[in-house]
């Protein structure tokens, strides 16, 4: 292979990578029991409105005189407000039930299925069909 050769194809390959589209990974359930759901009921400890997924941090009681925190992941902000939600729907302090599916390792982690709110409003998980 000759010089020129070798030139046009390092130039041929540094083109095709700059042409590339970036690879997006999915973001899975895989994690959850999503054939269970449990309710939870607690103080929101904070709420962080951000892309890929929302999260909702929840101090629980755990019936024996002590409190659990639960971290809660939600949708990606996007579908949230298509299902009526705003950054604001949540504030720390705020009274909650969550309806989850749990982790399937045990951890105090979640997939939110939907939110009630103290005064009864439900924050859906999804926008309603069309």
């Amino acid at each position: 292979m000759s010089l020129r050769s070798t030139g046009l194809a390092l130039v041929f390959c540094a083109a095709a990578l700059f042409y590339t589209t970036p690879a997006w990974s999915h973001h899975s359930n895989v994690g959850f029991e999503v054939t269970k759901v449990i309710t939870v009921t607690g103080v929101v400890k904070g709420f962080r409105w951000a892309n890929p997924h929302t999260w909702v941090y929840l101090t629980v009681d755990d019936g024996k005189g002590g409190k659990v925190e639960w971290a809660c992941e939600g949708r990606a902000p996007g579908v949230l407000l298509r299902a009526g939600w705003t950054p604001k729907s949540i504030m720390v302090g705020d009274k909650i039930t969550i309806d989850m599916s749990p982790a399937k390792d045990g951890s105090l982690t979640s997939l939110i299925a939907r939110v009630t709110k103290a005064d009864g409003t439900i924050l859906p998980n999804a926008p309603p069909q069309e």
